[in-house]
Order: C-alpha cells, then sequence, then structure tokens
C-alpha cells in the first residue's frame, strides 16, 4: 500500500495521504432519515471488466492481478463509515464455499483495526447492519456471521418462493419485501432502510443491484477504482447490468487520485462521482 495519491482533480495537483482519505469524508453524516446517503464502489479494469466468468463452472471472480492494498484500504474506509451493507445471495454462497473472502466484517486483527476504533469515536456500531439481496432466497448464512443476525435483513420481491420465504423468518431473519415481482427493487428497498433509521447505506451488491439503484435514482454517489490493465475475454461482467436506462445518467466528477504503477501492481485511477 503506498503512503500517497497524487490528487488530479479538483485543483491544486497535489500529494495526499492515503490512509484517512475517504474517512475524512464523514459520509455517516451526509444522509438523514428520510433521505439515506446511498453509495456504491466499483473495482475494474481499464477495459471495463469487474470479474471474470468461468465458462465451465459459471462462477465469476474479481481477477487477483486487479485487487491492490491501496483499493482495498479505500473499500475498508468506506465500509468503516456505512450503518448498513448491502450484499446479495451469490456472495453469500461465494463466501460459504470459501470462493470469496470475507468483505462484510471489518476485522479487529488486521493492519486496519483503527476502523473499529474509527466507528466508536463517531459513535458507529462495531458492525454495520447488512442486507443480502435476493430473489430465490437459497443462499446460507456462514457461521461467522449468525452472531449478527439481530442486524441481518433479507430483501427479496413479492413473488419470492413462500416455503424458503418463511423458512428464513422461522430461523429469526428478518425479511424485507422490496419488489413487485421476485427481484429486489431500488427505491423500495432505500425507503425500507430508512424508516428503520439507517442514514448511510453502502452497496457492495454487484451490477444488477446497481442497476436499479441508479434507475430508481437512489444511488448519491459512485466511486470508481480503474485499474489500467487489459483483461479482456469474452465472458465477463462490467459496473452495470440490464436495461438501457429510461433517462441517460450523467455523472458529475468529484474527485480523481492516481497511484503511479511500481513493481508489484499497475497504475490506478480512483473517480469518484456524484449523482
Amino acid at each position: 500500500m503506498t503512503n500517497a495519491l497524487l490528487q488530479l482533480h479538483p485543483s491544486p495537483h497535489q500529494e495526499v495521504p492515503l490512509q484517512g482519505l475517504y474517512l475524512q469524508q464523514k459520509l455517516h453524516q451526509l444522509g438523514n432519515s428520510g433521505t439515506p446517503f446511498v453509495y456504491a464502489n466499483f473495482l475494474s479494469s481499464l477495459d471495463g471488466r469487474i470479474a471474470l466468468t468461468n465458462p465451465v463452472t459459471g462462477q465469476s471472480t474479481t481477477p487477483e492481478a486487479l485487487t491492490t492494498p491501496s483499493d482495498f484500504r479505500l473499500f475498508l474506509e468506506l465500509h468503516a463509515q456505512a450503518d448498513c451493507l448491502i450484499t446479495h445471495g451469490g456472495y453469500m454462497r461465494a463466501l460459504a464455499e470459501k470462493r470469496l473472502g470475507n468483505i462484510l466484517t471489518l476485522n479487529t486483527r488486521s493492519e486496519h483495526a483503527d476502523l473499529i476504533h474509527w466507528r466508536q469515536e463517531n459513535k458507529l456500531p462495531k458492525q454495520p447492519a447488512l442486507v443480502i439481496a435476493s430473489a430465490s432466497l437459497d443462499f446460507p448464512i456462514p457461521k461467522e456471521l449468525e452472531s449478527r443476525k439481530e442486524s441481518i435483513f433479507i430483501a427479496t420481491g413479492r413473488n419470492a418462493p413462500p416455503e424458503r420465504l418463511k423458512a428464513w423468518q422461522k430461523k429469526g431473519f428478518q425479511v424485507l419485501i422490496t419488489g413487485t415481482n421476485k427481484l429486489v427493487e431500488g427505491k423500495p428497498l432505500t425507503e425500507k432502510l430508512s424508516r428503520r433509521g439507517y442514514k448511510s447505506i453502502y452497496l457492495i451488491a454487484g451490477p444488477m443491484i446497481l442497476h436499479t439503484m441508479l434507475e430508481d435514482r437512489q444511488l448519491s454517489r459512485l466511486y470508481h477504482t480503474q485499474s489500467q490493465q487489459l483483461l479482456g475475454g469474452n465472458d465477463f461482467h462490467t459496473l452495470v447490468s440490464g436495461k438501457p436506462f429510461k433517462n441517460s445518467l450523467n455523472l458529475k466528477l468529484s474527485t480523481l487520485y492516481y497511484e503511479a504503477a511500481n513493481n508489484h501492481t499497475s497504475g490506478q485511477f480512483f473517480f469518484q462521482y456524484n449523482i
């Protein structure tokens, strides 16, 4: 992890420390009980790949070449400011199968333990609440998350499988109906979380949920790390998937930082867009 980034926008161009860069934005103070501050963060290659799909297994993963300590630190700084995280059932399956690491919990036994203290100093719970969006309701809850049951919500559509819905309720999980069909919709989900007092909501749920949040005009800010490398490949995911937006979305660049390439990683840009 580098110690500093080059600020390219806004002027003046200058070096800024990486650690604490996003914490100073105090995102947990930007929302209110009526209008939560909803933000998302994505990492992609220069040719727009956020994940590659294995054509044999059909499983999608973020290429290891894209990940860097600097990007992960900033990801966690956004995590630390959230009242609530939104993920999806596919990630829960991958987590249970050990195909992906746990990014839902801030770890006190790591170099980022300062983020737990930051939450305490800012009067936030030790860990954010968690929303799992799923149409099928077919996923497990890993053991390491079972102790957080009271702050875990399952979001689904009105036509979700009724047997699975009842099964989750019997296990003590709160189910939120936030869509007219099977899929979760952005505005109903945001409104239900707002009624529960969540003011800063971090979206780490993939391109489909990002699409519905953008379509419903529920996203406040988009963070995007762009690694300066080309991956290619025919089977991949990009930032947004789904139908074309009814109206074009014009994003306003708020900040832009650059980390130069070194012997271990490619160069990368850190974009921040207000919507």
